[in-house]
């Protein structure tokens, strides 16, 4: 069997949400999975993409993905890949996949300039910090993340000044 890494195209929003579903499951997060088909095909093939996925095929099947999307490090003055979510399928763990996910953004990343290639992982999930630090990945200890959401983000929104545009230009 062979593996091959593909970008996602129009008409993978399907699959994609397949994989969300299942990474969500497994992160025992599913509760907070409402993307829909619709919201993953606008937001990523849409007029203005806000992010990019790639499908990992195994012998033709689609077994794992990764979506992705660039912020701007202002210390660095260059791109930064973030990688939102890698997810390959367990029956199909132990080949290197997930390592070829990860070896294929790296090579984008470098593609694009980026100065940074940086993800985020529970806690808990002590198997795959100890597979990122294995690949020469550090923890940032000193960062925190946070968050606003649902009505928190909709308060903060509604501060917005007289005259402003709100989107973002």
């Amino acid at each position: 069997m062979t593996l091959a890494i593909r970008a996602a195209a129009p008409g993978d929003a399907a699959l994609l949400l397949y994989f969300i579903e299942a990474l969500a499951e497994y992160e025992k997060l599913r509760h907070e999975a409402v993307a829909t088909e619709a919201d993953l095909d606008a937001a990523l093939f849409g007029p203005r993409p806000y992010a990019e996925a790639v499908i990992a095929e195994w012998g033709g099947i689609p077994v794992g993905f990764a979506l992705y999307f660039f912020t701007f490090s202002t210390f660095n003055g260059r791109p930064s890949l973030y990688l939102e979510d890698l997810f390959v399928l367990p029956e199909h763990r132990g080949r290197g996949i997930g390592r070829r996910l990860l070896s294929h953004l790296a090579g984008i990343a470098v593609d694009r300039n980026c100065g940074r290639f940086e993800w985020s992982v529970l806690d808990w999930n002590a198997p795959s910090i100890r597979f990122y630090e294995s690949l020469g990945a550090r923890r940032m200890a000193e960062w925190l993340i946070y968050r606003l959401t649902g009505d928190a983000l909709s308060t903060l929104a509604s501060e917005r000044r007289n005259g402003e545009t709100g989107d973002g230009q």
